[in-house]
C-alpha cells in the first residue's frame, strides 16, 4: 500500500512539474511568436521605405536610425554611437589624443589660441596665448566651427600641419608643428591666498592621476600655511565612474563612496574609500551648480554624506543613473542604461539632484531660473524615477552654468574671481572655518 501510495505521489509532483515546464515553455513560445510577428513588421516599414521614399537613403542609415530611436526611447542616456562617434568617445575618455596641445575658441571667424598647454608641440613652436590662427595647412579657416578647425588639428601621432599666425605687432608668419601626443587636461589647480583651488571640468581617465598631482603641488607650495582646499565642480557633466570614486577617495580615509543598484535589487555593488587623504584633514567646500552632473554628484554627495566637505552654490542637475559603453560586432557601441547610484546615506540623486548644504547664487544666474530657461534631468523627456519611491515636485531655484573657474592667467584670474560670488563665499567660508577652530584650540591650550 505505501508503495503504491508512494508511486502514486511520485507521479503527481512529476505530472505536476512537466505541467509547469509545459505551460512555460507555451509561454516561451508565445513571446517569441510575438517578438518574430514585430521583427516582420519592422521588416515590412524597413522594405516599404527604402522603396518608396521621396529620396534615396541607404540601408545603413536606416538601420542606424532604427537602434537610434530603440535606445533613445529608453531613458535621455541611452545612445547609439557609430563609428566615428565612439571613436572621438574612447579618445575623451582615455584622456589623450594626437594633436598640438593647445586650447582654442572662435574670434571674428579666427581660431584664437587661449592658452599653449605647457611642454606641448605648440609651446616648444612658440605659439603663445592670444596668437590667431588664419590657416590650416595653407587652407583658410574662416567659415569653418570650432570642432571642424579641432578637428583638422588633430591627427596621428607624428604627422606635421602649418599654421599661419597672426600675432600682434608682427606679419603673419607660418609655424610648422609635429603632433605628439596630448594629454586632455581635466584639472587644474591653483593658489588664492591661503586657500588651496581644485577645479574639475570633466572625470576621464587621467582625472584621478592628476588630481593627486594638483594636490601635490599645493601642498609642497602651502604646506601647514593651508587654511583649507576648494574642489570645484561647477559645470562638470561628468564622466567615468572609476574616476569619481577615485577622486573622493583622495580626500577620505574610509567607508563607502557610493554603491549601484541594478533592476534586480539585490545586485548591487558598493565601493569603499581606502586610506590616505591627501588634503591631511583639511576644510573643503565643494562647489555645484545645475551644470554638476553624474560623476560629479557622486563626489559631492559622498563627501557631503560623510561630513568630509561642506556643498555650496545651488541644485546640481540629478543624474543618478549609470550608462555602461558595449561595443557592438562591427562598428560602434551603445551607451545602455545600466544600474541606478546611491550616495552612502542610500540617498538616489536620480531627477533630484545633490542639495547644497548652503545655497549661493551667483547673480546673473537668478534672471535666467527665472524665465525657467535651465533644464535638469528631472525635466527631460522619459528621466528614469529614482528607486526612492513617490517623487516630489522640485521647487528649488535653478541656477545657470555661467562661472568656469577654469586657471587662467594670475592677473585674469583675480578678475575672474573677483565677479565669481561663489568661489568668493567658499574662500570667506573656509577662512571662517580656520579661524573658528583656532579659537577652540586656543580655548583648550
Amino acid at each position: 500500500m505505501k508503495k503504491n501510495l508512494t508511486l502514486l505521489v511520485t507521479i503527481a509532483l512529476t505530472s505536476f512539474y512537466f505541467s509547469i515546464a509545459l505551460a512555460q515553455d507555451e509561454t516561451s513560445k508565445q513571446k517569441n511568436e510575438n517578438t518574430y510577428q514585430l521583427l516582420n513588421l519592422f521588416g515590412d516599414v524597413f522594405e516599404r521605405v527604402r522603396a518608396t521614399y521621396v529620396e534615396e537613403i541607404t540601408d545603413e542609415q536606416l538601420i542606424e536610425s532604427a537602434i537610434t530611436g530603440m535606445l533613445t526611447s529608453l531613458d535621455p542616456h541611452s545612445s547609439y554611437l557609430n563609428a566615428k562617434n565612439f571613436k572621438d568617445m574612447q579618445v575623451q575618455t582615455r584622456g589623450k589624443f594626437g594633436g598640438l596641445g593647445i586650447e582654442v575658441t572662435m574670434e571674428n571667424g579666427l581660431v584664437r589660441v587661449v592658452s599653449p598647454i605647457d611642454d606641448t608641440p605648440a609651446f616648444r613652436s612658440g605659439v603663445k596665448a592670444g596668437d590667431l590662427i588664419s590657416h590650416l595647412d595653407g587652407k583658410a579657416v574662416q567659415g569653418l566651427t570650432l570642432a571642424q578647425a579641432v578637428e583638422l588639428m588633430r591627427g596621428k601621432v607624428g604627422t606635421d600641419i602649418k599654421l599661419t599666425i597672426r600675432r600682434v605687432g608682427a606679419e603673419p608668419f607660418e609655424v610648422n608643428i609635429t603632433r605628439a601626443v596630448i594629454p586632455i587636461r581635466t584639472v587644474r589647480s591653483r593658489i588664492e591666498g591661503d586657500i588651496g583651488y581644485v577645479r574639475i571640468s570633466s572625470f576621464s581617465a587621467l582625472t584621478g592621476t592628476g588630481l593627486k598631482q594638483a594636490m601635490k603641488k599645493l601642498n609642497a607650495e602651502l604646506g601647514d600655511k593651508m587654511k583649507g582646499l576648494v574642489l570645484d565642480l561647477r559645470n562638470n557633466p561628468g564622466g567615468l565612474l572609476d574616476q569619481a570614486i577615485a577622486v573622493s577617495d583622495t580626500f577620505m580615509d574610509q567607508g563607502e563612496i557610493v554603491s549601484t543598484r541594478t533592476r534586480e535589487k539585490q545586485d548591487y555593488t558598493r565601493f569603499n574609500a581606502r586610506k590616505g587623504d591627501l588634503s591631511n584633514g583639511k576644510p573643503i567646500v565643494v562647489l555645484v551648480n545645475g551644470g554638476s552632473a553624474s560623476a560629479s554628484e557622486i563626489v559631492a554627495g559622498a563627501l557631503q554624506d560623510h561630513k568630509r566637505a561642506i556643498v555650496l552654490g545651488t541644485k546640481s542637475f540629478g543624474k543618478g543613473s549609470v550608462q555602461t559603453i558595449i561595443p557592438l560586432s562591427g562598428r560602434g557601441a551603445m551607451r545602455l542604461t545600466t544600474a541606478l547610484y546611491y550616495t552612502p546615506s542610500g540617498r538616489s540623486i536620480q531627477k533630484v539632484g545633490i542639495k547644497p548644504d548652503i545655497v549661493v547664487e551667483q547673480a546673473r544666474v537668478e534672471s535666467l531660473a527665472q524665465r525657467g530657461l535651465l533644464r535638469r534631468e528631472v525635466d527631460l523627456r522619459g528621466a528614469l524615477n529614482n528607486g526612492n519611491g513617490p517623487e516630489k515636485k522640485s521647487t528649488s531655484p535653478s541656477d545657470s552654468p555661467t562661472s568656469k573657474g577654469e586657471s587662467q592667467p594670475s592677473d585674469q584670474a583675480k578678475q575672474a574671481n573677483r565677479q565669481d560670488f561663489q568661489l568668493q563665499r567658499a574662500l570667506d567660508l573656509l577662512r571662517g572655518v580656520y579661524f573658528f577652530n583656532s579659537n577652540i584650540e586656543t580655548d583648550k591650550g
